[in-house]
């Protein structure tokens, strides 16, 4: 009765319950979507949703046919994976997405090990905020994610790949110079800057300064862990670095590295699959070959002892 787009599109509007952004997630202008949903109301006989200038809602028709559309379309996406498995270890495509804080690091290694020895896999690269690489996710859009764990995605599996500690990056012209390695409670949490809402790094950062409070935060919010970086290297306060990105950042800003004491803070970087997913040959390739550019990112004591206050 439906075409398999059509349920996709359904799926996504019954998601987002947004015309604009289930368009955008589809990737289709918003009238297509408009008309694709309403060729299946017409093909019903009823509608699928309550439309007003404000809000979008699922009708009885609609919540009853949800999970069944849901479930045809993991049916499908198993087939999918399935017929992928069958031709061989990373063979064909990968969708492929990654967090802004770890893509600008690990990709640069990761994918140029990938084109040596797995020549045949076409990987495309999705870099986004961990909410929006799961709902891609979990709607098929993707087939897996490097991101921080744990994660909060219903029908997934996680694997983690390394650890990822945290230090302390300060200009380093800065005047106030940090004992290293610090403790968390020494942190001059009322100079700490952080990454805008909605990026995983900033909830960690404010988990591992468990003394914040929101009024004593600098009123400001980068968009990228570089913008971030280029303003401590200008004096306009400290921030929480990720090891993966102290080569990289530390060479090209003006910023002095501190370590943390023992036992240091850190986040765990893993790989996030569908539950229903029939790759998972695949995935543990990948999470080997993500785990031996792990090492390569990891600073050694003497490098870290070049930019340690």
């Amino acid at each position: 009765m439906f075409s398999v787009r059509q349920m996709r599109y359904f799926d996504i509007l019954a998601t987002t319950l947004h015309f604009r952004k289930a368009a955008e997630a589809a990737r289709i202008s918003q009238p297509a979507l408009s008309a694709q949903i309403a060729e299946m109301e017409t093909r019903l006989g009823t509608t699928l949703f309550e439309r007003t200038r404000r809000s979008v809602v699922l009708t009885d028709m609609g919540r009853k046919l949800l999970p069944k559309i849901q479930s045809i379309l993991d049916e499908i996406r198993s087939l999918e994976d399935l017929a992928l498995e069958k031709r061989g270890t990373l063979l064909g495509r990968l969708r492929l997405g990654i967090i802004p804080t770890i893509a600008p690091y690990l990709l640069p290694i990761l994918i140029p090990h990938l084109h040596d020895n797995y020549p045949d896999l076409s990987i495309e690269l999705r870099e986004a905020l961990t909410s929006k690489l799961v709902e891609d996710l979990r709607l098929g859009d993707l087939d897996v994610l490097i991101a921080a764990l744990p994660i909060d995605g219903e029908g997934t599996v996680s694997m983690p790949l390394f650890r990822d500690r945290f230090l302390i990056a300060t200009s380093s012209n800065d005047t106030d110079i940090l004992s290293s390695p610090m403790t968390q409670e020494n942190v001059a949490v009322e100079r700490l800057l952080l990454l805008e809402e909605g990026h995983c790094l900033r909830d960690q950062a404010l988990a591992v300064c468990t003394s914040v409070k929101q009024r004593q935060l600098v009123n400001y919010g980068a968009t990228s862990l570089a913008t971030l970086l280029q303003m401590v290297s200008h004096g306009m306060g400290l921030t929480l670095i990720p090891e993966i990105a102290v080569r990289t950042e530390a060479g090209r800003n003006n910023v002095r590295i501190s370590s943390f004491a023992a036992p240091e803070p850190a986040r765990e970087i893993g790989l996030i699959w569908r539950k229903q997913s029939k790759r998972r040959e695949d995935f543990e390739a990948l999470a080997a070959v993500i785990m031996d550019c792990g090492r390569k990112l990891t600073v050694s004591e003497k490098e870290l002892a070049d930019l340690v206050a």
